[in-house]
């Protein structure tokens, strides 16, 4: 064994290489990669999602990615570990294999552990572990791919494979330890990479993933005795420390390389590693992720309140998400071409309107009632309004014609104008709005009763 005082890793995760997130991927993966470059690292992690989804090769997200990775295998070793499988389906990254750069690239698609050489080659372990440790290396870097639940869930059953999962993947942890403590023993740094959801880490839109159906805890993650745990999978940097007989040991999420959506707390970037046999630690490395902005309105957008908003907060060069929420009635009333032209100078506009939908109330007797008198004294029980106003108007109903009645509302403005009083049946139609009797159930638009 070849003892090493520190070893300098770049860690990038969830890439997410697809058409969608193309631009955004590329271009800070590209300025990560330079910035390690520069940095001199020893050796490069992917720790999985290198693409948002199965690629052709001939894809232009796939040139792209494959074009990356070999600059990145021209400057040092790299490690590519199995994602998600809906994001990475089995034999994704076989094809970084033939790459054929100044430096190997070893795709970790099973569990297992490999060895760095001092000459940057990769010697991998013929099972999940090493008896021995092989001569001549100066890292230990062992691998858990993201978990496969449809298989856990087809050996264990539906039922039991949540929480199976976390017990199998903490005994396969602790399996880990001894090799990772005769490692140490000779001096050698100790990686553990994996793809997974910690127990109350925070997603990157801050959502505490406090479940007992994950992979990890921080518990069980340090039990498998590595100096530095470099995870992927979760979309926001957070790291967890602990000092102990073992020396100072860290688990980090990088989060991942560029802003893929809207409303992502943090910080996007990469983790720069220093790594010895009893220390390890890491720092975030900002990338050129995208400036994203949100604007809310309850109701209906005012292009007076935009353009304040506007001021405030410029979106020159922002991705801009507008969101507001409007009757049924009003749906049509909103001016979306006003308001992308107030946002012209934004590089991406993305508008989320929420339609609140005709409330259908249930109210039973309707159906069974025999006149209309009824079936409107069961709807004013329903709203809590007074029927009694209503009883003109259904006479009125009975005994004239349409066109009666018609003429009368329409000759309603100037009778106003004269001053006379106006009729009890007209002044509650205007503000029921629209109402219908549909068997035992009312139908009528949100702003008809509020």
């Amino acid at each position: 064994m070849t003892t090493r005082s520190a070893l300098r890793v770049a860690h990038f995760s969830d890439l997410h290489y697809g058409p969608r997130n193309l631009a955004e991927a590329d271009r800070c993966f590209g300025a990560a990669i330079e910035r390690a470059v520069d940095a001199g690292v020893d050796v490069a992690v992917i720790s999985g999602d290198s693409t948002d989804h199965a690629l052709d090769l001939h894809s232009p997200s796939a040139v792209a990615l494959v074009s990356r990775v070999r600059w990145l295998a021209d400057h040092c070793p790299v490690l590519m570990l199995q994602g998600t499988w809906s994001h990475e389906p089995p034999g994704t990254l076989s094809v970084f294999r033939e790459l054929g750069g100044r430096h190997a690239v070893h795709v970790a698609d099973r569990i297992g552990q490999v060895g760095l050489t001092a000459a940057g080659e990769w010697v991998v372990s013929p099972g999940w572990s090493f008896h021995a440790l092989p001569q001549g290396v100066v890292a230990l870097i062992s691998c858990l791919p993201s978990v496969n639940r449809g298989a856990v869930a087809a050996a264990l059953g539906a039922a039991d494979a949540a929480g199976a999962t976390g017990e199998h993947v903490a005994e396969m942890l602790r399996g880990l330890a001894p090799s990772h403590a005769m490692a140490r023993q000779f001096g050698l740094p100790t990686l553990l990479v994996s793809h997974g959801t910690v127990f109350g880490c925070t997603t990157e839109h801050g959502v505490p993933m406090a479940g007992f159906d994950h992979e990890f805890t921080t518990g069980s993650l340090f039990d498998a005795g590595a100096q530095a745990v470099l995870l992927g999978h979760i979309h926001r940097h957070q790291c967890w420390e602990l000092d102990d007989s073992g020396g100072r040991r860290c688990i980090a999420y990088a989060g991942s390389i560029g802003r893929f959506h809207h409303g992502e707390a943090g910080d996007k970037g990469f983790l720069l590693w220093q790594v010895g046999p009893d220390s390890a630690a890491c720092r975030m490395e900002a990338t050129p992720a995208r400036r994203t902005v949100d604007i809310c309105f309850d109701g209906k957008p005012d292009l007076g309140a935009l353009r304040a908003v506007l001021v405030a907060q410029p979106v020159e060069g922002a991705w801009v998400r507008l969101r507001w929420s409007v009757p049924e009635e009003e749906r049509n009333d909103i001016d979306r071409a006003a308001m992308r032209e107030l946002l012209a100078g934004a590089a991406g506009v993305q508008f989320e309107g929420r339609i609140l939908p005709v409330v259908r109330v249930r109210s039973g007797g309707i159906g069974q009632a025999g006149v209309m008198r009824d079936k409107v004294a069961a709807w004013a029980g329903v709203v809590g309004a007074r029927p009694e106003p209503l009883w003109s108007c259904l006479d009125e109903l009975a005994v004239n014609e349409t066109q009666l009645i018609v003429d009368d509302v329409l000759a309603e403005p100037e009778a106003m104008a004269r001053g006379d009083t106006q009729r009890p049946c007209i002044e509650v139609a205007s503000g029921l709005k629209e109402v219908e009797l549909a068997g035992d159930y009312l139908e009528f638009s949100r702003g008809a009763h509020g």
